[in-house]
């Protein structure tokens, strides 16, 4: 199999949501990376609920902050994903061993960001008539389970 992804949460809020990207990178070989601050503790009884009991063999790597990120992965591929950009993640390129990075629930991404990484933005399109945007959890999948299928198809 291929270099697993990585999906990234910077300074998430909502300890189901993280409990849930857990389980998800569990059940695709991908690993979790945390950026601080937390919205929780990892000992919250409601990530590890939200990650039943896949919880324990999630590949999780935590940081204290963007910087220290950085310095530990140097020459990652890194991909951002917003609603707060206009490009579609069909156009995403995703190659093995990337790194899917989401912001928090309650605001995003830092806005520097925007600026740093314009180029590697990307957005989950949504055509509802009511939205502001999707769960993280649920965007992580789509995100991941895209790149996925496109490294299947070689």
């Amino acid at each position: 199999m291929a270099e697993p992804f990585n999906l990234v949460l910077v300074h998430p809020e909502i300890p189901q949501n993280t409990g849930g990207i857990g389980r998800l990178c569990v059940s695709t070989g991908s690993r979790l990376h945390l950026i601080k601050p937390l919205g929780f503790s990892l000992d919250d009884r409601y990530v590890k609920r939200a990650g039943m009991d896949y919880w324990p063999h999630v590949e999780l790597t935590l940081y204290e902050n963007w910087t220290e990120f950085l310095e530990r992965n140097p020459g990652a591929e890194l991909y951002f994903f917003s609603t707060k950009t206009d490009r579609s993640f069909w156009k995403c390129e995703y190659r093995p061993g990337s790194f899917l990075v989401f912001g928090n629930e309650g605001s995003g991404l830092p806005p520097h960001f925007y600026v740093d990484y314009a180029d590697r933005m990307y957005t989950i399109p949504m055509t509802g008539s009511f939205f502001r945007s999707l769960n993280l959890a649920n965007s992580a999948a789509i995100a991941l389970y895209e790149g996925l299928r496109r490294l299947a198809l070689g």
